[in-house]
Parts: structure tokens; C-alpha cells; sequence
């Protein structure tokens, strides 16, 4: 269960009023759907999510992003444009699946947009509880997980520890447990869009943008078929990319982790020159002479690789190359209703 509240703002009542539009009118919802290798889930998923926006009389379309699969899973997307409002967008690889996203936000017409994975995991009723909220005035409605019962121990004490870290020294709190699966206000997937960063954990920059924002609980299903594609690798890796994008807090650990050292070299320096003052010299030590230098040798290089990573990211920004590429765009001429 949830380890702590998430304080959500007030929300604001606001009536929403459909803007005046030409005749090929932008939908008022986008549904942006990742999937890299998700032959077995894509079908089922638009299907679903489909049928559900119709049902709640809400124009809408459909945006999968093939995140460079090679099982099939953009031509089965494509040919479910016939009976609803398809659009496919291709990646020229696996970019990855923050900026496949992006590449699904920066596509996206409605005046709303929701975020859901491939695999069904996120139960479409869920669509009801966000636009309800958005119609009630919040900006940002984003699911969190109700528990995480259904992960291995091994992963929850990682999750716990990640988000520990994260938000120890981190300019904006970000939420544990929480999910991609969310609405976002155009106003609010416009500011996300006008973030410069090419490294990007989507996690972190939906709470930097701030905007009034309201969590729901929502329970896991087991996935429709496959396995996850976020193996412990991409996991830490994923990890690693939130700490350096939004936490100084590795560089100030080991800026104090060096003070403490030194503090503790300078008293036994002293130590050692009143020992010698007052009971003469001796012949030092072989074994405590290898040990502090292995293990300063190994503070320094531990160092130097905390400094490798946010140097990294400073390179990969510098170079200023997209965070993805688009191969192909299939689709788009109609709007679900």
C-alpha cells in the first residue's frame, strides 16, 4: 500500500467549453500508447481503449508509438486504423520508452491526452475517473499504484530505496509508486514539450512542471500476455538517470564523504606525531600502510565515476542530437466520437 498521503491541490471548477474549430477539428482526447514488442497487447488495448472513449461520447484518437519492435506490433497497430482513429508512429529504432512518449506527446491534437501502457496492466475504467477529474478543473490526473503485491521483494526494496534517494535533496518531490499512466491539460503536455533536455525521466519533469495535479489509486492487473520489457538492467539504469537528472545529492555525499576522511587522516596525523614525541619512533605497519591505500585508491575512483556520470549527461545535452527519430507516420485522418 500507499506508504504515505500525496497531497493533492483543490481542484478549481471549471466548466470546459469546446473551442470553435474548422471543420477538421483536433479530437478532445489523445490517447498516447508506447509499445515496443507488443504483438500479443496492441490490438487488445486500441480495442479497448477505443470502445471506452466512445462509450463516454468523447472524441478522441489513438496514438501508438512503435518504439522500434520487430514483432509486428506497428503494422497490427496500423491495420486497427480501419474501425478506429488509429495513428502509428514508427521510431527509426528503440529509442527507449521516455522518448517514445515525447514522441507520442509532441504528436498528439487533443485538448486532452492520457498515457497508457501496451500491456493492459492499467485497467481502462480508469479513463472515466481522469476526464472526470479533468472536467472538475485539474490539469494533471495520474494513477499510482494501489500496492505492489505483485512485484518481487528484490524490487520493491529497490523502488523504496530509488525514490529515497531521489527525493532527499531534489528540488520538487516526486511521488512514490507513481505511474505513466495519466492525463495530462494541453497546457500542461506544452510545457513538458518545451523542456530543452534530451535525457529525459518523464516521471520527474511531470512533477517539476507542477499545475494542479490529483493521484488515484489504481490496482495492477496481471499483464495480457509477454513479459515486462524493463528487465533489472534497464530498471537501474532508469534509476540512474533519475538521480543524475534531478538530485545533486551523489555529489554532495561524496563531497562530505572526502571531508570526513580527511578529518579523520589530520587526527591521526596528530596521533602520530605526539606518540612519536612522547614514546620515540616505530617501525609502521606493512598492512596499514596497504589498506589506506586501497582504500583511499578506492574512494577516489568511486569518485571520479559519480563526477563520469553527471560529466555524461552534460556531454550527451552538449551534443544536442534528438531523443528520437521518426521513421514513419501511418494514419490520422479521422477522429473517434
Amino acid at each position: 500500500m500507499l506508504t504515505e498521503p500525496i497531497q493533492a491541490q483543490p481542484a478549481v471548477n471549471i466548466v470546459r467549453i469546446p473551442a470553435a474549430c474548422p471543420a477538421a477539428a483536433a479530437p478532445e482526447v489523445s490517447c498516447v500508447i508506447p509499445a515496443y514488442n507488443e504483438s500479443g497487447n496492441i490490438a487488445v488495448v486500441i480495442e479497448a481503449v477505443g470502445h471506452e472513449l466512445k462509450r463516454l461520447g468523447r472524441s478522441h484518437e489513438i496514438v501508438v508509438v512503435d518504439d522500434g519492435s520487430t514483432d509486428g506490433c506497428g503494422a497490427e497497430a496500423a491495420a486497427m486504423a480501419d474501425e478506429f482513429p488509429v495513428r502509428v508512429i514508427r521510431l527509426s529504432r528503440n529509442f527507449g520508452k521516455e522518448n517514445a512518449m515525447t514522441a507520442g506527446l509532441q504528436r498528439s491534437r487533443g485538448r486532452a491526452v492520457i498515457v497508457i501502457d501496451a500491456d493492459m496492466q492499467e485497467p481502462v475504467s480508469y479513463l472515466e475517473v481522469f476526464l472526470r477529474q479533468w472536467d472538475a478543473g485539474y490539469e494533471m490526473v495520474y494513477g499510482v499504484r494501489a500496492d505492489r503485491d505483485d512485484e518481487p521483494a528484490l524490487k520493491r526494496l529497490g523502488s523504496r530505496v530509488f525514490y529515497q534517494l531521489l527525493n532527499r535533496h531534489a528540488a520538487v518531490r516526486i511521488p512514490e509508486h507513481v505511474r505513466d499512466f495519466r492525463l495530462m491539460d494541453r497546457k500542461v503536455v506544452d510545457a513538458i514539450l518545451s523542456l530543452p533536455e534530451r535525457d529525459r525521466f518523464m516521471k520527474g519533469l511531470y512533477s517539476w512542471v507542477g499545475f494542479r495535479s490529483l493521484p488515484v489509486p489504481v490496482k495492477i492487473d496481471p499483464r495480457h500476455s509477454g513479459q515486462s520489457k524493463f528487465s533489472y538492467r534497464r530498471l537501474a539504469g532508469l534509476a540512474l538517470s533519475g538521480l543524475t537528472s534531478f538530485s545533486d545529492w551523489p555529489l554532495r555525499m561524496w563531497t562530505g564523504v572526502g571531508l570526513a576522511i580527511s578529518a579523520v587522516a589530520m587526527l591521526y596525523a596528530g596521533w602520530i606525531a605526539l606518540r612519536t614525541l612522547l614514546f620515540g619512533t616505530d617501525v609502521p605497519g606493512w598492512a596499514t600502510l596497504v589498506v589506506a591505500v586501497f582504500f583511499l585508491g578506492g574512494v577516489q575512483i568511486f569518485s571520479i565515476g559519480v563526477l563520469g556520470e553527471y560529466l555524461g549527461k552534460i556531454f550527451t545535452e552538449v551534443k544536442g542530437r534528438p531523443g528520437h527519430i521518426v521513421a514513419e507516420e501511418t494514419g490520422g485522418s479521422t477522429v473517434g466520437s
